[in-house]
């Protein structure tokens, strides 16, 4: 049994390991010095010194101030012809679906197009009265947690000229004076998703959270959607938090990683270009 572990084992290069390890470490740290990898792959600073400099040959990384290593331009090449192949609709599909199955609720994929969400990507769950697709339907911003989320990214000057504008009301309960909105919105960059209660539809109560592509910027808003009377206002904090998840893998699936203390979000929101179905 004990050959039969051995054979079933990924075959490892050591070299390559540290070598992976290190840039990894380098991104999600920052500029790093000979002695700082030493310490951090438990090597001797000889052989961090080796990996660091054929590293910085090929052009993965580049050394700066003080001997210290960071990011190297190749990096960027490489990166580039990733996301070139990459949709965020084909990268985020398996998440979409399974945050549906979890939450036995509507999961819908929106991005920012023309002055209002798109949705671009839709998955139902066992529990879903849903029968129509969302899917190439345009709605407010001011009135779907998806928009919500896009508004909340924004930067203060395209937010300005957004609520400038007349606010769509769908309901009754729709927020279209704009100093109620921007507080909707802090809140919802607070919470780090927004929320709608029968705010598009009467009945319809929803979730949603933000996408982040590699650069950082929020490209989309991943929501949840469900009937009022099973998506009360209690339960939207926990929902708020799965959307946040799921939003979270998508984002790690297009090449985002957090940095630093968790912090509200607010990279500015990219218009996306849709090919909605």
């Amino acid at each position: 049994m004990r050959n039969e572990s051995k054979i079933r084992q990924p075959p490892k290069i050591q070299s390559v390991d540290r070598a992976v390890q290190l840039l990894t470490l380098i991104g999600e740290r920052g500029a790093m010095g000979v002695s700082e990898l030493s310490r951090a792959l438990g090597v001797h600073k000889t052989t961090a010194s080796r990996l660091a400099a054929t590293l910085a040959h090929h052009g993965l990384l580049e050394r700066g101030e003080k001997d210290r290593y960071r990011l190297g331009f190749s990096l960027v090449y490489l990166a580039g012809e990733v996301m070139a192949d990459l949709d965020v609709v084909t990268v985020s599909r398996p998440v979409v679906q399974q945050l549906a199955e979890t939450t036995r609720e509507t999961v819908n994929l929106g991005v920012l197009h023309a002055g209002a969400v798109v949705c671009v990507d839709q998955a139902s769950g066992s529990s879903s009265v849903m029968s129509v697709s969302w899917i190439g339907r345009r709605t407010p911003l001011n009135c779907t947690a998806n928009g919500k989320v896009l508004l909340a990214a924004m930067d203060p000057a395209q937010l300005d000229r957004v609520l400038v504008e007349p606010l769509e009301r769908c309901t009754p309960r729709s927020i279209v004076d704009p100093d109620a909105l921007r507080a909707d919105l802090e809140r919802c960059r607070r919470n780090r998703f927004a929320t709608t209660i029968e705010e598009l539809e009467e009945g319809l109560n929803a979730v949603a959270a933000p996408v982040h592509r590699g650069d950082g910027q929020i490209i989309a808003a991943l929501s949840i959607a469900g009937p009022a009377f099973r998506l009360r206002p209690i339960d939207l904090p926990r929902l708020g938090e799965e959307a946040v998840a799921g939003a979270e893998a998508i984002s790690r699936r297009l090449g985002y990683r957090k940095r630093g203390h968790r912090t509200s979000f607010g990279n500015h929101a990219a218009e996306a270009p849709t090919r909605p179905a």
